[in-house]
């Protein structure tokens, strides 16, 4: 699949979260800001080499390897000029900036693991279809995370994705009332240990 193809369903797929639903600037290039959006992730991702893509294309995740000393990494997207230019709007941008620092906080203090930064698949590949993609991409996820003896953790708004997580085997250890209103779900998936 190629990256224009992947980019564009990433935005489509950012119109759907309640966070960037937030964080987008809503003027006429509202379409233009999710695109910039969607292009700005997928680059960062494929140079972090953390870019899961489906077999069918229909299913996209972000999952990094990283840490609380990862510099590069934490530097706040926010805190990118293009993107509050761009994206958010400078005023959006700082409202964004003050919930990170509490999503941040929920996040291991010391030691490597692996961040859901983003995980989505478009509406015709949900449910009961045959593709079984969010299944099979939780299997990517879970065997990277045996491989590399990481946990990984996420976080979302929608309560039905919090249990599709729990569904596929992760724990949620927080409920934090969201300043935007509704709850914010954090989860954590621990591999189990590596057969000798």
């Amino acid at each position: 699949m190629n990256k224009q193809q992947i980019i564009k369903n990433v935005s489509t797929l950012l119109q759907e979260i309640p966070t960037s639903m937030e964080i987008v600037k809503d003027d006429h290039k509202r379409e233009k800001r999710f695109d910039y959006l969607a292009k700005y992730m997928v680059e960062k991702a494929i140079e972090k080499d953390a870019l899961i893509v489906s077999d069918d294309g229909k299913g996209i995740a972000i999952l990094f390897r990283t840490n609380s000393n990862d510099k590069n990494f934490w530097k706040d997207t926010i805190q990118d000029i293009k993107l509050a230019l761009n994206v958010t709007g400078i005023k959006k941008g700082l409202k964004a900036m003050k919930t990170q620092s509490y999503v941040k906080s929920q996040r291991p203090k010391e030691g490597d693991y692996l961040y859901c930064w983003f995980w989505g698949i478009l509406s015709d590949a949900r449910g009961s279809d045959d593709s079984k993609t969010a299944y099979n991409m939780k299997n990517q996820f879970y065997a990277r995370a045996q491989e590399l003896q990481l946990p990984i953790y996420a976080e979302t708004r929608i309560r039905r994705i919090s249990i599709a997580y729990q569904r596929y085997g992760f724990k949620q250890f927080n409920e934090w009332d969201h300043p935007s209103g509704g709850k914010m779900y954090f989860l954590k998936y621990s591999p189990p240990p590596k057969e000798k």
